[in-house]
């Protein structure tokens, strides 16, 4: 974030913290789109990623007193999202159990070795969504939390609760399933 784009949001904390509701929707306004997809990413459905980021601003706005400034505020409220959203898919019961670790997975040749023309240049970021979309809901959240949001397993395991193994095997478990699924909406099969 640049110095300047830092300063109007500090401003807009500190306005927002006596209570001004305008500074409080020029702010909604800064982080809703980059929040919504933080929360969608890992929940997978867009009514509940909505109730989560409305969830998460009301919260976010009732406790600006606890905000102490130590990162932006857009970081701040990033963490309040991906806790709600991970308490969303907590609730919802999702029973998996501890897998094998899977191999990593071998990177598929183009069908004519030519650079360019691989099978995975036909992969659009939409059907990538998609087809994140249709994985089970443990294995969707650790890979949003991995490759999207950036976590180490170690820290995945502690937010979700399970083990670390066990993050590490629904990481592959989700690559393995994305990979299929991507595969099958370009037509090709493993």
């Amino acid at each position: 974030m640049s110095a300047e784009n830092l300063d109007i949001e500090q401003t807009l904390v500190g306005r927002a913290r006596k209570g001004d509701q305008q500074s409080m929707h020029q702010l909604y306004k800064m982080y809703v789109r980059a929040m919504y997809n933080v929360s969608i990413r890992i929940v997978a459905n867009q009514l509940d990623a909505e109730d989560i980021l409305q969830e998460s601003f009301a919260d976010a706005f009732g406790k600006l007193g606890a905000f102490k400034g130590e990162s932006s505020f857009g970081a701040w409220l990033k963490r309040i999202v991906i806790n709600k959203s991970i308490n969303h898919v907590k609730k919802q019961k999702i029973r998996f159990a501890e897998m094998e670790l899977l191999p990593e997975t071998e990177d598929i040749p183009d069908e004519d070795d030519s650079p360019g023309d691989s099978i995975f240049a036909k992969i659009l970021p939409e059907m990538i969504h998609e087809a994140i979309k249709t994985l089970p809901g443990k294995a969707k959240a650790v890979l949003s939390l991995y490759l999207l949001e950036g976590y180490q397993h170690k820290e995945i395991a502690r937010m979700l609760d399970i083990s670390e193994s066990t993050s590490k095997s629904q990481f592959q478990r989700a690559r393995t399933l994305l990979q299929e699924r991507l595969l099958k909406m370009i037509g090709k099969t493993l």
